[in-house]
């Protein structure tokens, strides 16, 4: 009995100790994250760092009391950043947008992954489709991140995108509406919102506003250590 509590000992120490570490990582890659500051989209004013996007028959586009107000045009409307310190690649935005005239989307948003591009659509097709365009070539009513929402009008929405490595993960309020792989796979926006890039906001014949939009960096996710060359066979 002895000899075993003797041989047992250790790999018990052992496991306690592998466990406290793997619930450690998840812990401090949060804490690390939650330390990182917003950097503000908009300065309040005016569109200093944005331009208003030429699709053609879009809408006037404004500052009101602090809010970027995207005016109903013909079809698209909306603006794209000329700012150059954006990141493209591990980091998050926020902001809070509201459909205030208008039944299609209110807020796509065009963002970078890496040297690609693509969009988050909110409230298209007629006024609740959510989803990525393009995937593969699919748009967001076509690919597995289509989802449905009834928005209200004026109504605010707070919405975050999170691009950390390969993976794209997208929130509505507290509901999880996307969370994607794109490792292999070919990412674009439509031809249609080619403008918008790097970072745009558009509506379509609709007038949208957004609000208390900021972005932050986040730390590279972990690489994983290639198993041994032994370990494999």
């Amino acid at each position: 009995m002895k000899a075993c509590f003797h041989y047992c000992l250790p790999l018990l120490l052992l496991h306690v100790t592998l466990t406290a570490c793997a619930g450690d990582e998840p812990q401090t890659a949060d804490k690390e994250e939650s330390a990182v500051k917003w950097t503000p989209l908009f300065n309040g004013k005016d569109l200093e760092g944005w331009k208003v996007t030429n699709y053609g028959g879009e809408g006037e586009v404004l500052v009101d009391k602090g809010e970027i107000v995207i005016t109903q045009g013909q079809d698209l409307s909306g603006i794209h950043t000329v700012r150059k310190d954006l990141p493209t690649e591990n980091y998050e935005v926020q902001f809070e947008a509201m459909r205030e005239a208008g039944s299609d989307f209110f807020a796509a948003i065009t963002f970078p992954i890496g040297k690609n591009h693509c969009s988050l659509i909110l409230g298209g097709w007629g006024g609740g489709l959510c989803g990525i365009s393009s995937l593969d070539g699919m748009d967001a009513s076509e690919n597995e991140t289509t989802s449905f929402q009834q928005f209200e009008g004026k109504r605010w929405y707070k919405v975050r995108v999170r691009v950390h490595g390969s993976r794209i993960a997208a929130w509505i309020d507290d509901n999880q509406i996307v969370d994607t792989d794109t490792d292999g796979r070919r990412v674009d926006v439509r031809f249609e919102v080619e403008r918008s890039k790097p970072y745009g906001f558009s509506t379509y014949a609709t007038t949208g506003r957004i609000r208390k939009a900021g972005i932050r960096r986040l730390p590279a996710p972990h690489e994983q250590k290639s198993a041994p060359a032994d370990a494999k066979k």
